[in-house]
C-alpha cells in the first residue's frame, strides 16, 4: 500500500514538473534572460531544438498519467534527462549535469515501481 502511494506521488510530481517545465520552455522568447535560460544557451542548441525538447517534456509528462503509455512516457523522460546530462558535460558544465542525476532516477524508479492502479 505504501509503495503504491509513493509511486502515485512520484507520478503526480513527475507529470506536474514535466508539463510545467515544458510550457515554460515553449514560452521562452529569443531575447529572454535568466539563470536557466543562460544555462540552456550554453548548450549551443537551436531555438527549434529547444522548442522540440519542451514539447517532448510535456508529452512525457502526459504519457505517464495513463497506464497504457506509462512506460513510454518514462522512457521519454529518461532520454531527455540523459540528453541534458550529456550536453552539459559536452560544454563543461559538470554541476548542472550532476544536479540532473536525481531527476533521472525518478522515471527509472517509476518504471521499477510500476503503475500503482494497474
Amino acid at each position: 500500500m505504501i509503495i503504491k502511494l509513493i509511486s502515485g506521488a512520484l507520478i503526480l510530481f513527475s507529470a506536474f514538473m514535466g508539463i510545467k517545465h515544458g510550457i515554460s520552455g515553449l514560452k521562452v522568447k529569443p531575447g529572454d534572460t535568466g539563470p536557466g535560460i543562460e544555462l540552456f544557451k550554453k548548450l549551443n542548441l537551436s531555438e527549434t531544438v529547444l522548442k522540440g525538447f519542451a514539447a517532448l517534456t510535456i508529452l512525457g509528462g502526459l504519457l505517464i498519467l495513463a497506464p497504457q503509455t506509462f512506460v513510454a512516457g518514462n522512457i521519454i523522460n529518461v532520454c531527455l534527462f540523459l540528453f541534458l546530462i550529456v550536453r552539459f558535460l559536452m560544454v563543461g558544465e559538470v554541476k548542472p549535469a550532476l544536479i540532473e542525476i536525481p531527476f533521472l532516477l525518478v522515471p527509472l524508479a517509476l518504471i521499477y515501481l510500476k503503475y500503482p492502479l494497474g
